[in-house]
């Protein structure tokens, strides 16, 4: 029993990385905004949201780890062969449009953060963008995967700044398991955009990729699923504690609303230096690790449904549209934050808009693909999981689409 033990454990730590990176990377500049919105305007209120989206999370990541694993095949590359090259070539744009908004975001989160410590965004953008194209052309798939676990475990941060602040526990773990639901047309609001930021169609598609390129089999998959639900759990357990960090630190002191996450930061800074480093820290790394992940999840996206060559492991050479690709987003997301009165606020909005058009249908190629007998043989859902996948998917399309109504009203309020 030990000896078996020993090899489930070797196996396991053999294919870490995939799920946890996807997951984490979910907690970007984007995400920690929303997060910190929620604390700071309604304070320990949402906390209930966050095990419905654990749930709701696990059920997509586990099916695309599942279909990585059996079929060897990256999921853009599966809806070409399975639905064709015209949907899949629709679909890629609308990933690269909104990708490339979510990238700039990242940037933008960059620039926030280091201008907390003074230094210019003509500075740390440019530099941000350098490090991350050297970092992902550079290296080898292994240590690019070993750089970003090592951001991923920074994400501590958060849960040492919330300990800082000193928020109200009892009330906090009271909440979490309390559903409240109130009519007041923000809350109801937020708790959309809560899920809408944790479920993104770039995470189905990296994962899935990533998956193949570690080489992960259906001989492996026990361990693979285990750190994949273990990645959705951590990730979200990171965001209880940046929603209770802002509870603890603004609504407590006076409900507002927040401009950006370095904003929260900001508002941790009479609970101590410490507090606010942290936070600023987090929002640096959680904001530099999601403009590596998010180019290169588009470019393996992209890759994939349109049958070029890709992956880390290969070169410049062997794969050029992989890296140009990449190269282009980078400097594209990059440049734009750098314009003077870039309408960043509407880009984002219109990212919003582009991720509730787009998640519903990959969710819906992703069941129908999983219950394929000759594609999956008998890795294909069972009756409860498909029960539950279709549940789930019907619940992420009526809040997705929910929110694409607000932030088109949004969209077009902000003109």
């Amino acid at each position: 029993m030990l000896k078996r033990f020993r090899y489930h454990v070797g196996v396991f730590l053999t294919v870490i990385g995939p799920g946890i990176i996807t997951a984490n990377v979910d907690n970007d500049a984007g995400g920690i905004y929303t997060y910190s919105q929620a604390g700071a305007k309604f304070g320990y209120l949402p906390l209930w949201t966050l095990i419905p989206i654990t749930i709701l999370l696990i059920v997509t990541q586990e099916m695309c780890s599942r279909m990585g694993a059996v079929t060897g095949k990256g999921l853009s590359d599966l809806i070409r062969e399975e639905f064709g090259l015209r949907a899949t070539f629709l679909m890629m744009t609308a990933l690269v449009v909104t990708n490339l908004t979510n990238v700039m975001a990242n940037f933008a989160g960059i620039a926030s953060s280091l201008e907390l410590f003074h230094v210019s965004r003509y500075v740390s953008v440019p530099l941000g963008a350098l490090a991350v194209w050297l970092l992902v052309v550079k290296g080898k798939y292994d240590n690019v995967e070993k750089a970003f676990l090592l951001a991923c475990s920074l994400y501590v941060t958060y849960i040492i700044s919330s300990f800082l602040v000193g928020p109200d526990w009892k009330t906090a773990l009271i909440y979490s398991v309390r559903p409240v639901m109130m009519l007041d047309p923000a809350y109801i609001t937020m708790v959309i955009g809560l899920i809408g930021t944790t479920i993104a169609p770039w995470m189905q598609f990296y994962l899935q990729a990533a998956v193949v390129e570690k080489g992960i089999t259906a001989k492996e998959y026990k361990e693979s699923r285990i750190e994949v639900i273990l990645g959705c759990i951590l990730t979200d357990v990171v965001a209880f504690f940046i929603i209770v960090a802002c509870a603890g630190a603004i609504w407590a002191n006076g409900p507002r609303d927040i401009r950006d996450a370095a904003d929260a930061a900001v508002a941790l800074k009479p609970f101590g230096k410490y507090a606010y480093l942290l936070f600023s820290a987090g929002l640096f790394n959680a904001s530099l690790f999601a403009a590596c992940i998010l180019p290169l999840s588009t470019t393996y996206s992209v890759c994939e449904g349109l049958g070029f060559e890709s992956g880390l492991n290969r070169s410049f050479r062997e794969a050029p549209f992989f890296y140009w690709l990449y190269t282009s987003l980078i400097v594209i997301g990059a440049g734009l934050i750098l314009l003077p009165n870039f309408p960043l606020v509407r880009m984002i909005l219109l990212s919003q808009v582009l991720n509730g058009v787009l998640l519903p249908l990959v969710l819906i190629f992703m069941v129908m693909l999983i219950n394929k007998r000759d594609l999956m043989q008998e890795w294909t859902n069972s009756r409860g999981y498909n029960f539950v996948a279709w549940i789930s998917v019907a619940i992420i399309i009526g809040l997705t689409l929910a929110l694409v109504g607000i932030s088109l009203r949004d969209l077009l309020g902000a003109r």
